[in-house]
């Protein structure tokens, strides 16, 4: 990733967490390679994305970048030089700076750069925490529903295995102790910090622990009713229709929704929807045309108080 990692999520440099965040969700949804197959300019745009939010999406690395520190692929910059580097490279006949004749009374600088020496040799010797690495992992809806397994490549190229409980919310963080870059002498490593962005289902849609769905009908299983197949995301089930069932009618089946922590499910609702025959019916028209209690009827009514 070369270019600037807040023009690809199209944030300002001032934007929030919570926005870039946001940013990247949508463009992940867009991108993903699994809504895009075959589309290589796609998954190239995901990378760059992917790459950007790794980088902003943390907060440490991200003040690191805007500091300067480091650059676009979140390595280290070099740092920059003051006087004195530049003295210790000259020699001391062509540049005042490494002359000792300014300093020929401070007797004392001596002891106090062993005193300053050992004091910094001290801080950076101390043991430290690995620093957490925060990373997306995009999952496909049913894999969120019903738990799964995944990959997720790390920045030097090894892979990391991530499970992906029941029930997985979009946004939710997983937590892989000891994943994140190693402590400093001896210190414990970081933390992975898995984020999970849940892509769109063509049939399915989650409110809260339950699983909405439409259910077309025919016009004769809406007015006699049956037992008619209904998708869920464990499986297809069968669903007793009652007779009479209108459009917009929601039948529930108990059970069939996301799986809870403590062992229990949601429910699954099916929203019924009549879909009349794809081809005109000579039959069912005639039918129609002498139904008389039928002229009478005015669906519009209720609508219309």
């Amino acid at each position: 990733m070369s270019a600037d990692p807040y023009g690809l999520l199209g944030v300002s440099k001032t934007a929030s967490q919570e926005d870039i965040q946001k940013a990247y969700r949508k463009l992940a949804k867009k991108l993903h390679p699994d809504l895009n197959p075959g589309n290589k300019a796609a998954e190239e745009k995901f990378k760059q994305v992917t790459a950007a939010y790794d980088l902003l999406g943390d907060p440490e690395k991200r003040s690191r970048f805007d500091r300067g520190e480091i650059d676009e692929q979140g390595a280290e910059r070099p740092r920059q030089r003051y006087y004195r580097d530049f003295a210790d490279d000259m020699s001391a006949g062509t540049n005042a700076y490494s002359s000792d004749a300014g300093f020929a009374d401070f007797q004392g600088e001596d002891i106090l750069s062993e005193i300053f020496g050992r004091a910094a040799g001290a801080r950076a010797n101390r043991p430290r925490r690995g620093f957490d690495i925060q990373y997306t992992l995009p999952v496909d809806f049913l894999e969120a529903v019903n738990g799964a397994t995944r990959q997720v490549r790390l920045a030097d190229g090894a892979e990391l295995k991530v499970t992906i409980p029941p029930g997985t919310r979009d946004g939710q963080v997983l937590r892989l102790r000891g994943k994140g870059e190693p402590g400093r002498n001896e210190a414990p490593a970081g933390d992975a910090l898995v984020e999970i962005t849940v892509l769109p289902h063509p049939q399915f849609v989650r409110k809260d622990d339950d699983i909405h769905v439409e259910l077309p009908l025919s016009m004769r299983e809406a007015v006699l009713g049956g037992k008619v197949p209904v998708p869920t995301t464990t499986g297809t089930v069968s669903l007793t229709v009652p007779p009479w069932s209108n459009s917009g009618k929601v039948l529930r089946l108990r059970g069939k929704g996301v799986a809870r922590p403590d062992g229990t499910r949601g429910d699954q609702y099916a929203t019924v929807r009549i879909v009349l025959p794809d081809r005109p019916d000579p039959e069912l028209e005639s039918f129609m045309a002498g139904w008389r209690q039928g002229q009478g009827q005015d669906p519009r009514r209720k609508a219309e108080a």
